[in-house]
């Protein structure tokens, strides 16, 4: 399952229009989700910031497999979902 962020928007410096929270588990929340675990606002921003056209995902999953923070630590999560249902409502959804 390919992103729908494109390389050209994460070269630009784009900005969220607005912004929800999630109301119930998806694939896309479990990837939001792991986006702000690791202090970004989702894949675009994470492009953005590290410079990077690809994010490691799962093949099987097609959820995010490793993720670099700012200070350079890396991230590492499960091919399992690893968002549960009480976390869900944190998740915040923003649309460009």
């Amino acid at each position: 399952k390919k992103s729908e962020v494109s390389g050209v928007m994460a070269k630009a410096d784009i900005q969220p229009k607005s912004i929800h929270h999630a109301q119930k588990w998806s694939d896309e929340i479990e990837n939001l989700y792991r986006f702000q675990q690791a202090g970004y606002r989702d894949e675009v921003e994470y492009k953005q910031v590290k410079q990077v056209d690809m994010v490691e995902c799962w093949p099987e999953t097609g959820f995010v497999k490793k993720l670099q923070r700012r200070d350079n630590t890396f991230y590492y999560y499960d091919k399992q979902r690893e968002c549960e249902d009480k976390e869900v409502h944190k998740v915040k959804v923003y649309v460009y």
